[in-house]
């Protein structure tokens, strides 16, 4: 018997909202699951694709009408959830992803989202909370940086406007989570952040990840970024606190 996914009279109270037609890829091998979510996203004015395979997902996701968006269940066929959010977050591919399961324990999360993954729902879930993640979501992920306009320091030249980073005139590939961290860093430069309050502003409410993502992060954009990733210049670490971007003033001839 499947499970009930969505709880009964949830969108009883929810009025229809206008949305530009953004593009959800599902990926989930339960028949009448993805059917539920398909019709109700629909319904939303969302544009869905669905794919019920691990290798079909990665296929839509990486192709040439790429969506905003992908909910990714974790057991899937041919390739799991895990292994497509590996694959193309190692391709620099920074699709926002909102991880499915049915799995309660707290080191599925983890791994979910220290691959990549965005965010985390656990099954059977109300469409009411689906859709507040997918709009906190893709509001993290494409909104936050409208208002900045454009920033260098050092080498590299920030269009955040074009969510474009260059490097002695060369693109950068960063992902999605890498440039919205980045974002915050610079929107707050000079201020010390604690890890918890990058996780909480940059991965949003809701989240299982540990301190210890952060840090990751923190050490490729280092790596992509910074002259000397083992000396940085611009992206600091407080010891015992956390990180805080050194806003460039006079810098010397490059």
């Amino acid at each position: 018997m499947a499970m009930a996914l969505f709880n009964c009279g949830a969108t009883t109270h929810v009025e229809k909202e206008k949305y530009k037609l953004t593009r959800i890829l599902i990926v989930e091998d339960d028949a009448s699951i993805l059917l539920g979510l398909e019709k109700s996203l629909k319904f939303y004015g969302y544009d869905v694709v669905c794919a019920r395979d691990g290798e079909s997902g990665l296929r839509l996701a990486t192709g040439k009408k790429s969506p905003d968006l992908i909910i990714l269940d974790i057991m899937l066929p041919k390739l799991d959830g895990y292994q497509l959010c590996r694959q193309l977050r190692e391709n620099e591919i920074g699709i926002p992803i909102i991880m499915l399961t049915v799995k309660e324990q707290e080191m599925d999360k983890v791994m979910g989202l220290e691959l990549g993954a965005d965010d985390y729902v656990t099954k059977p879930f109300s469409l009411l909370e689906l859709l507040a993640r997918i709009k906190a979501v893709l509001r993290r992920t494409g909104g936050t940086e409208e208002q900045m306009g454009s920033f260098a320091f050092g080498d590299v030249e920030i269009d955040f406007d074009g969510r474009i980073i260059t490097r002695e005139g060369k693109e950068l590939d960063l992902s999605q989570r890498e440039f919205d961290l980045l974002t915050f860093l610079i929107s707050n430069s000079g201020r010390v952040l604690r890890r918890e309050t990058i996780l909480d502003e940059v991965w949003g409410y809701d989240y299982y990840g540990t301190l210890r993502t952060v840090d990751t992060f923190i050490t490729r954009l280092r790596q992509k970024l910074e002259r000397d990733s083992a000396n940085p210049q611009y992206i600091l670490t407080v010891r015992g606190i956390g990180y805080k971007f050194n806003a460039p003033t006079d810098e010397e001839p490059l």
